[in-house]
């Protein structure tokens, strides 16, 4: 399987993406902001749509709308943690627009940029060229090492944001920049699984490693572990399997992992008894 130029391709991108999905992922979950990150999948749609309308590069249409409003959600929200009438108002809008760019480009689009849009919407991870993917990994490690510089006051704004703010941490700023982080991830993610299902491998590892463990640390680590894990274990599916989308393997088998997970927290607290499933 290695042998093939783009499956080194995709395990390069994939596992760098997936490592960013990962990590972000679980704040997301322990931040309750998975609308956030389901609005930021439709977003990516909507900038890669209006960049081709325009001609541009379709990776700086995900990138400019997606970072920009992600960190348009954060100042509308209270505390840089906006509710859900700021989120879907969003949404609405952002869905309004794509219909729009979507339109515009249809009546001007050629084959091949026809072709682009739609790899955007259900990802094109075996598609990468070699410099495409260096460069997927490289954003998607930068977006790592600006997470878990800002990993331990953001853990404890989530957790408790009273007391943090009480020591002094800039409870708002570090949720502004949180946001902006989930922005530039979704923008790099969508080219691995697609902005259809993006919110797979940004919710599902997180909720899994949440069920799995209640130590933070040891969660995030957990949440980066099944990211990477199911983007690998996706990407020989789709291997074998020629029909299989890799973008629906990987997300096939994070969910999986987190039906896995919420399967073995109800038997732990007692809420499912073996003799029940047996019957």
């Amino acid at each position: 399987m290695l042998a093939h130029e783009f499956m080194r391709n995709a395990f390069l991108a994939g596992t760098f993406v997936a490592l960013a999905c990962g990590l972000v992922g679980y704040f997301v979950v322990l931040r309750a902001q998975v609308f956030a990150g389901d609005a930021l999948s439709h977003v990516a749609f909507t900038g890669a749509l209006a960049a081709a309308a325009a001609g541009a590069d379709i990776r700086l249409g995900l990138f400019v709308a997606t970072v920009g409003v992600a960190a348009g959600i954060g100042a509308l929200g209270r505390r840089a943690r906006p509710d859900d009438v700021v989120i879907g108002s969003v949404f609405a809008w952002i869905l309004g627009l794509g219909a729009l760019f979507l339109s515009i480009f249809i009546a001007g689009s050629s084959g091949s940029d026809g072709t682009a849009a739609v790899r955007v919407l259900f990802g094109s991870i075996l598609g990468l060229s070699a410099g495409e993917a260096r460069l997927a990994a490289l954003i998607a490690a930068a977006a790592c090492v600006a997470l878990l510089a800002l990993a331990r006051p953001l853990l404890l704004s989530t957790l408790d944001p009273e007391v943090a703010r009480g020591l002094g941490v800039p409870v708002r700023a570090l949720g502004g920049a949180f946001l902006v982080i989930l922005g530039a991830v979704a923008a790099e993610a969508t080219q691995a699984v697609g902005a259809l299902l993006l919110l797979g491998l940004l919710a599902a590892p997180g909720g899994a490693a949440r069920l799995l463990s209640d130590r933070p640390w040891h969660g995030l680590a957990l949440a980066a572990a099944i990211a990477v894990g199911s983007t690998w274990a996706g990407l020989v599916l789709s291997y074998e399997i020629e029909s299989l989308p890799a973008g629906t393997a990987i997300v096939a088998v994070a969910t999986a992992v987190f039906v896995f997970a919420a399967a073995r927290r109800a038997l732990a607290s007692g809420s499912i008894r073996p003799s029940s499933i047996e019957a």
